[in-house]
């Protein structure tokens, strides 16, 4: 076997492996889904912030990001939940899974901003 057979999958299974991506015309329903996913986290990270702030920890209704801010603090636990769930929505994306990231920013709008803008402004 020559040197490069290693990185060869045709060598070592026989076959090619199948094209998984998607390699044709750049869909824009991606980059958007990508791009409103990313701001309603950042919407619900800043909202979140004002109102525990304003209101104390006992209005934060998700356990595991009230745990985050009581150990952490409230500014690096809010920033780490809302880092990992971007890392997660750009990793959708990179999967071309748009539909679920759209899916998941509708959530996002109705379980977590809206109800907070509900608290904040009225």
């Amino acid at each position: 076997m020559a040197a490069t057979a290693c990185a060869d999958p045709a060598a070592l299974l026989g076959t090619g492996l199948p094209q998984v991506r998607n390699t044709g015309r750049r869909r824009p329903f991606g980059h958007l889904a990508l791009a409103a996913f990313l701001l309603a986290q950042c919407l619900d990270g800043v909202l979140t912030y004002v109102g525990v702030a304003a209101f104390g920890m006992g209005v934060e209704a998700n356990p595991v990001i009230a745990g985050l801010m009581t150990h952490l603090g409230h500014g690096p636990g809010l920033l780490s939940a809302k880092m990992i769930a971007a890392c997660l929505g750009i990793t959708l994306h990179c999967l071309q899974v748009h539909e679920a990231e759209a899916a998941l920013t509708g959530f996002y709008v109705a379980a977590a901003i809206g109800p907070w803008m509900l608290i904040l402004l009225f």
